[in-house]
């Protein structure tokens, strides 16, 4: 997955608005730009920030982001949004984009938009970018949180269940439109492209706290996903949380307040871990 570069990282981002959402704009060296909204850090310096991952055809916009959004204002973590090339109000056609290149979009933001340890909150789809990230910045990685996690969805969800007819015209024209246009479109380049991003087929080198929200009526993302994910992480600090009533969005207040809840624990125990030992303070302090 090749990374993007901005044209000049000392260069002051542009600004815009857009019905009253303000947001800046990252530019990219092939002149695409990335938006994006961010808050400073108010709380202390071992605090981990935040980034939100968006899913697939999603925006920054979104109810799950805007609740993140408040939430880490008012607790004073440092937060990130942004939306993909192709979506929302980052330039760019959507049906020319793939798992690999809003992988690199996540990693530009990642590099010029945040410093230190950073918590990666990926819905859908953007879990699945959330573990192509973490993988490529492991040591600024410091706990990922999972709403929905669709890795490898668009060979196990899209094309493993797709019939002859919608094969046949991703083969012949290389794009797949729904022609009642409840869909988004689909193309060859997205399902070869992801092919090269597979993730549960084998072990998945992270060892950091993991947390996994899945409702059990997701409709769109079967909840064996988030177990199949949880078994093939590295690491052993890791839950995962089906909602019995939940759907695929996991957006009603109840939803939010358990999202928000599980940021601040997770945060929480970050913390704790990176704070030096008793013994270690005591060395540390000058002799009497």
């Amino acid at each position: 997955m090749a990374d993007k570069n901005p044209t000049d990282p000392r260069a002051a981002p542009t600004t815009g608005s857009d019905a009253a959402f303000a947001f800046e704009s990252l530019a990219c060296s092939d002149g695409a730009t990335i938006a994006y909204r961010r808050t400073a850090r108010r709380a202390p310096d071992r605090s981990p920030g935040v980034v939100f991952l968006g899913g697939f055809g999603s925006d920054m916009t979104g109810s799950k982001a805007g609740a993140l959004e408040t939430h880490c204002r008012n607790a004073g973590y440092a937060f990130l949004r942004f939306d993909y090339t192709g979506h929302g109000r980052s330039s760019g056609r959507f049906e020319d984009g793939t798992i690999g290149d809003w992988s690199a979009d996540a990693i530009l933001a990642f590099d010029r938009l945040t410093d230190g340890p950073q918590i990666l909150i990926g819905s859908s789809m953007g879990g699945w970018i959330m573990l192509n990230l973490a993988l490529a910045r492991k040591q600024r990685v410091a706990g990922l949180i999972g709403i929905a996690a669709a890795p490898d969805f668009t060979e196990e969800l899209i094309w493993c269940k797709s019939n002859a007819a919608m094969r046949d015209t991703l083969t012949r024209e290389g794009v797949w439109r729904d022609p009642d246009g409840a869909q988004l479109p689909i193309t060859q380049r997205l399902i070869e492209d992801g092919r090269d991003h597979l993730r549960l087929a084998g072990p998945i080198d992270l060892d950091c706290p993991v947390r996994l929200l899945h409702g059990m009526k997701d409709d769109a993302v079967p909840w064996q996903t988030s177990a199949r994910l949880a078994e093939r992480l590295a690491g052993t600090d890791i839950a995962v949380t089906l909602i019995k009533s939940g759907d695929h969005r996991l957006s009603e207040p109840d939803d939010l307040a358990r999202l928000t809840a599980t940021l601040d624990a997770l945060v929480q125990s970050i913390v704790a871990r990176s704070a030096p030992s008793p013994s270690a303070r005591s060395a540390a302090s000058p002799s009497r």
